[in-house]
């Protein structure tokens, strides 16, 4: 089977559609983002303050985010701030917006 452009873009987005549906397929990381939109950046234990969660449980989940590309940290010894990835974010939103037209 020829493999075409159109058709190795499919995939690509496809896929990555996949991984950040995954990422959101959470309560507890839809929350995280949400509270990261609405403060840009944070650390791990401003979460704690905001969620009923132990910071192993938010720590868990803010690395599926991360490793979805939703998410990016940057350490500040010896906490770790976090920030949405816009460029990423900007991404999923328009294959969301793809997906549901």
């Amino acid at each position: 089977m020829k493999r075409t452009l159109e058709h190795i873009e499919y995939n690509k987005n496809t896929e990555a559609l996949a991984k950040f549906a995954k990422a959101l397929g959470h309560p507890t990381r839809i929350a995280i983002l949400k509270h990261l939109e609405s403060q840009s950046c944070c650390f791990t234990g401003d979460l704690v303050d905001v969620l009923p969660l132990a910071q192993s449980t938010i720590s868990q989940h803010l690395k599926e985010l991360k490793n979805a590309g939703l998410i990016q940290g940057e350490l500040k010894p010896p906490k770790i701030k976090y920030c949405i990835n816009k460029e990423n974010w900007k991404i999923a939103k328009n294959l969301f917006q793809q997906f549901f037209d």
